[in-house]
C-alpha cells in the first residue's frame, strides 16, 4: 500500500452535486486520463495526475480490503460501484461514489477501466465512515496496512462484508448451508 502524506483534518467540499469525476486507468490502475473536474477538487493538474498510480489520492484511511473488493469485481468483468474517501494534494479530504466499468476492445478482452465519481451524502459518509474504521482496525495500524501481504489482504477482504458483494453466489450457499443446519 502506498501512504501518501500530508493528511489533514479538513473536508473538501468543493464538488457540486451537478458535478462528476471522471478518469480512465489502464490495467494497472495508472491514470491516463483526469477531467477538470477530479484535477479541481483533487488539486492535482492533469500532468500531475496522468502517468501515476489512481492510488495518488488514496487517503491512508481506506481499508485495503475495500480496494480488495473493487478489483475481484472489476476482474471478473463487472462494473463496481462503491464509496471512497481519498485525498487532496493538499491533504484534505474529499468523498465520493464511485461507478467504475471496465473499458473492452473489439475482441471483448479488457483494455483498462473508467470511472466516474459523484459527491455523496452526509449520510452516505457517516454510514462508510464507520463500516471501513471497522475494516480498518481489522487490518491493523497504518503502518501495519502497509506491511500486510497480497495474501493477508485476499484473507481478509473473503471473511469480511464485501466479499459476497462481489460473489453472490457464495452468499448464497453460506445462507443454504445455514438453512440445512437448523
Amino acid at each position: 500500500m502506498r501512504v501518501i502524506l500530508p493528511v489533514t483534518q479538513k473536508i473538501n467540499d468543493s464538488m457540486r452535486d451537478d458535478e462528476w469525476i471522471c478518469s480512465k486507468t489502464d490495467l494497472k490502475g495508472v491514470i491516463t486520463y483526469a477531467n477538470d473536474v477530479f484535477c479541481r477538487v483533487s488539486g492535482f493538474s492533469a500532468d500531475e495526475l496522468v502517468g501515476q498510480p489512481h492510488n495518488i489520492v488514496r487517503h491512508p484511511d481506506m481499508p485495503c480490503i475495500a480496494f480488495a473488493w473493487c478489483w475481484d469485481t472489476l476482474s471478473q468483468g463487472k462494473e463496481w460501484r462503491g464509496q471512497v474517501k481519498n485525498r487532496c494534494k493538499n491533504g484534505d479530504t474529499y468523498w465520493v461514489d464511485v461507478t467504475m466499468t471496465p473499458q473492452r476492445d473489439e475482441e471483448g478482452k479488457i483494455i483498462g477501466y473508467f470511472a466516474v465519481r459523484r459527491k455523496m451524502t452526509q449520510d452516505k459518509i457517516n454510514e462508510m465512515d464507520a463500516l471501513y474504521k471497522s475494516l480498518s482496525a481489522a487490518e491493523g495500524s497504518i503502518e501495519e496496512r502497509a506491511k500486510l501481504s497480497r495474501a493477508q489482504i485476499d484473507e481478509l477482504y473473503r471473511n469480511s462484508p464485501l466479499y459476497p458483494l462481489a460473489h453472490p453466489e457464495a452468499a448464497e450457499a453460506e445462507a443454504a448451508t445455514a438453512e440445512e443446519g437448523e
